[in-house]
């Protein structure tokens, strides 16, 4: 695509960065397309937004196919970079009860993903802007996504989505990357292992994990934070400010796999975000969004619009 004139208005809609991995998931009964990043663009854009997909893929079949996968979705997936030399990268999945279980296989096209001239200026002009922990496995990628969120204006919106995927993480960079964040977004079984990275450990005097109270202590240790999001699969979020905490129950579905439901929830989080929605509106809108994802198969299940205007009145009604 073409980038605007500079000075054009690129407010409405907001513009949105999904920066990291873009790969295949393997899955029993076939391969389908995903990484978080990618997941959270492709949502981001049904939702409104103009949702760019920043990623690396290589020139082989897996990525021929990506490309003709994403062109009848709305992100915006003109900024993909090509390699010519590393694979596109794929994620063996195996499921148990729905819930899948990882292997990631490297190297891949998005461990080398660099810093480009157009990505500097989607980038400088961005509203928000989504990372995690898995892209930042190898050095070059982790540069050039830090590069790249330095170049954000202060206003933009950074979600941390740590999205752990053993053994690819480290508190090091855990810890930069939260230093970079707004918004640090996790769900449940990561926040005790993110704490304990950040030498944030919290435990209440009974030995239980309090949520709450290990939002708080990040929010107080990370000045740039403004908001912790935390998941917690069916049975709902919690999301915290230093002024106020709101927690959500879930919204039930049918299972079909839990594969990019997290993505959908951070997704309508931003764009509710973005539009100056309260707390209580947020979690609404991420676990209609993360609960329709969940109840059907793949992280970028077809949409119509019937169902997109259906989940939109649910959440704004």
């Amino acid at each position: 695509m073409m980038l605007e004139p500079e000075g054009s208005d690129l407010k409405q809609p907001h513009l949105i960065l999904g920066i990291g991995e873009l790969l295949w998931d393997l899955l029993p009964d076939g391969a389908r397309l995903g990484g978080a990043p990618a997941n959270f663009a492709v949502m981001a854009a049904r939702l409104g937004n103009h949702a760019a997909i920043l990623s690396r893929i290589g020139r082989d079949e897996l990525g021929d196919r990506a490309v003709e996968l994403l062109k009848p979705l709305p992100a915006d997936a003109s900024f993909l970079q090509m390699d010519p030399v590393r694979e596109t990268g794929r994620v063996t999945v195996r499921l148990e009860g729905g819930q899948p279980s990882y292997t990631i296989h490297q190297p891949a096209a998005w461990d080398f993903i660099e810093v480009t001239d157009e990505w500097k200026v989607l980038a400088g002009r961005a509203d928000a802007v989504c990372f995690g922990s898995l892209a930042q496995r190898s050095a070059q990628s982790r540069r050039s996504i830090h590069s790249l969120l330095a170049l954000t204006p202060a206003s933009c919106v950074r979600i941390f989505d740590v999205n752990l995927r053993a053994p690819f993480y480290a508190g090091k960079v855990i810890r930069e990357s939260v230093e970079l964040a707004t918004v640090l977004k996790m769900n449940d079984a990561e926040a005790p292992v993110v704490l304990e990275l950040l030498g944030l450990a919290n435990q209440n005097a009974d030995g239980c994990f309090s949520l709450l109270d290990s939002a708080r202590r990040l929010l107080a240790e990370f000045p740039s934070l403004q908001m912790v999001a935390v998941t917690r699969g069916g049975h709902g979020s919690l999301l915290a400010t230093r002024e106020e905490w709101h927690e959500h129950t879930g919204v039930p579905v049918k299972v079909a796999d839990t594969i990019g439901a997290g993505d959908a929830f951070t997704a309508a989080v931003t764009h509710y975000l973005l539009r100056g929605a309260g707390l209580a509106t947020l979690n609404e809108a991420g676990n209609r969004w993360g609960a329709w994802v969940a109840s059907h198969t793949g992280a970028m299940p077809v949409l119509i619009e019937a169902e997109r205007a259906g989940v939109a009145a649910a959440i704004e009604g």
